[in-house]
């Protein structure tokens, strides 16, 4: 992705909640990639929440700057979700965040994820 003015503060810097939206973008393209239909979800009465996040901003982008966000993902129980994600410029990772994603019922009640998204995703490892 490119870095684009919307996304900079008046120095031209990448605004630091944008990388939140970067990741985000990432994660919903993962699902889609699943073959998830969210939509679908939804008429069922279940969605997904983002409940954690836990960001490390290690280096900063710039107006222009080329992007890749890279994602790994596992089941940390029946219900979490939690996705590893870097923000590359290049080589350099200039932001890191740890996201737990948890399935719920459309009242905001904890379900599991579905049975068909459990078995795409791989379990976490075990020590």
């Amino acid at each position: 992705m490119t870095v684009y003015y919307e996304d900079t503060d008046m120095a031209g810097i990448v605004y630091y909640a944008n990388y939140l939206r970067f990741i985000e973008r990432a994660r919903s393209e993962i699902v889609e990639r699943m073959g998830v239909d969210q939509n679908a979800m939804r008429a069922e009465g279940r969605v997904f929440a983002v409940t954690r996040v836990e960001a490390d901003y290690l280096g900063s982008a710039r107006l222009g700057d080329r992007l890749t966000v890279l994602t790994t993902h596992y089941a940390q129980s029946p219900v979490r979700w939690v996705f590893d994600q870097k923000v590359m410029r290049g080589e350099e990772e200039i932001f890191r965040a740890m996201v737990t994603a948890v399935a719920m019922s459309t009242q905001g009640r904890p379900t599991r994820l579905p049975a068909e998204i459990r078995a795409l995703i791989r379990p976490a490892a075990q020590s």
